[in-house]
């Protein structure tokens, strides 16, 4: 066997994920000595990256004696592929300082890890790599920055780039319409989506997420309903579990709680955990106890840990009122050791990330920040800003119910950044979890009052505030 035989059965190897018999060819590889082969190294890499073992990925790249682009690049892609974005980047600087130049399919890969991290800094660094080298000519890097610029929020940037290309395919299409589908421009795009049809360019199963994602996310029922049909009637495309959560998703979000019951019960599979807490989560925001605890049961019974399910249930309780009921879950929660993920917002200022928790004093400018959200309430209720209690799952009066919410991650990360982000330039934040109604609320009275352009990235999507707007339209 030769180092082409090698390759080649790897490769299938890694197509296949069949990871057993490709450990088996590495033996084979060691007792015939052809591990020094850098084409046939950069195979097994490869192969271990695709079946998810990046342990032993790393291992056989690090024993590498020799390593060319084709090495670098199999182990970039492979943290890349598995969600190990941060050592991706690493990688490529690693590979930069052992003098070896990327080509295009490195570049857009690191981009790619880039606009993952939702790290515009690094990545706009890269995409002036790709101008001075004259990389950005290739396709799969001009996609890449699309997609880097769409995903941290600057989709302007995105479809500046996208109107520079000159071939636009179907990858260059999609990346620009998941990123108006993530800002929440429902309008914008489902015209690009059109405009992607009448170019006769053929949609994937990516592109119909980004479309049905936005009707979820406007409330547009109907249009929503017709692109599942063509997606599935039309476009021969077999739904996944993606497309069943954009549709529970559109039904919820809409208050159709009945609609969506009807439409889990008809679907070929069960729901994920993400599609049960979607529901869920509508419930508790539309106070409907008997399908909410239909969704709740359902979520736990696929995932007993599940923090959502017990904590959005409790919100429910709370929200009509029943202690007890959320007493009694709680001590559930503990029994089971399940432990609810805490909410944190963090903000990026002269290259250094500042984190924050709801009622944080850890950080050494907590005396003016906290100064600062104390003026901000006064101009807000000026502004007739009234909080919304119901955001708070703790039996205690309303007072401190008004405290705690004055106190929530991202309030404190956007006092942070109106100290210290010099005026004119816009504050953003990003946050692990849903932003809750009163903190959106208060976040449009903000924008207006300070004349701040305000960009929160939660756990859905981006919303950009201004003069006491959001993109959303109060719809996320």
């Amino acid at each position: 066997m030769d180092q082409f035989t090698f390759g080649s059965v790897l490769t299938s190897c890694g197509g296949l994920l069949a990871s057993e018999e490709g450990k088996q060819i590495h033996a084979y590889m060691i007792r015939t000595d052809h591990m020094d082969n850098v084409f046939v190294a950069s195979a097994l890499v490869d192969m271990y990256s695709k079946c998810r073992d990046i342990k032993n990925a790393e291992t056989v790249f690090r024993r590498m004696p020799y390593k060319n682009i084709v090495s670098w690049t199999a182990m970039l892609v492979g943290y890349g592929q598995n969600g190990y974005s941060e050592e991706a980047v690493r990688v490529f600087c690693e590979m930069q300082r052992n003098g070896v130049e990327p080509d295009y399919f490195t570049l857009g890969s690191v981009i790619s890890s880039c606009a993952n991290l939702a790290s515009l800094e690094e990545g706009a660094q890269f995409h002036c790599r790709a101008l001075v080298s004259g990389l950005i000519s290739f396709i799969t890097v001009s996609n890449a920055l699309v997609t880097l610029y769409g995903k941290c929020g600057n989709i302007d940037e995105a479809h500046i780039l996208f109107n520079e290309i000159k071939s636009k395919d179907e990858v260059s299409w999609t990346a620009l319409v998941s990123g108006y589908s993530q800002f929440g421009k429902a309008n914008e795009t489902i015209n690009l989506f059109e405009e992607m049809l009448v170019c006769g360019l053929q949609p994937d199963g990516v592109t119909f997420v980004g479309v049905l994602s936005a009707c979820s996310r406007a409330g547009f029922v109907e249009k929503g309903r017709h692109y599942f049909a063509l997606m599935v009637d039309k476009y021969r495309i077999k739904p996944v579990l993606d497309h069943y959560t954009c549709m529970i998703d559109l039904y919820s979000r809409a208050g159709q709680l009945e609609e969506a019951k009807d439409f889990i019960l008809q679907m070929p599979c069960c729901p994920d955990t993400i599609g049960w807490a979607t529901l869920l989560s509508s419930c508790r925001n539309r106070g409907n106890m008997e399908i909410g605890k239909w969704a709740a049961e359902s979520l736990l019974e696929i995932d007993p840990q599940n923090t959502a399910g017990h904590v959005l249930l409790a919100s429910i309780y709370a929200a009509k009122g029943n202690w007890d009921e959320v007493a009694r879950l709680r001590r559930g929660m503990r029994d089971k050791g399940v432990r609810k993920e805490p909410g944190c917002s963090w903000i990026k200022y002269k290259n250094k990330v500042h984190i924050f928790t709801a009622d944080d004093k850890s950080s050494p400018f907590s005396d003016q920040i906290y100064k600062e959200l104390e003026n901000l309430s006064c101009k807000m209720i000026e502004e007739g800003y009234v909080p919304d209690v119901k955001s708070v799952l703790h039996d205690v009066h309303e007072s401190e119910k008004m405290n705690l919410l004055n106190h929530h991650s991202e309030r404190l990360a956007i006092a942070f950044g109106l100290i210290f982000i010099p005026s004119g330039l816009p504050i953003k934040v990003v946050k692990n979890l849903r932003v809750c109604d009163d903190c959106h609320n208060a976040t449009k009275i903000i924008s207006k009052i300070t004349q701040r352009e305000i960009l929160v990235r939660d756990a859905a999507r981006f919303h950009l505030f201004k003069d006491g707007k959001c993109s959303c339209g109060d719809f996320w």
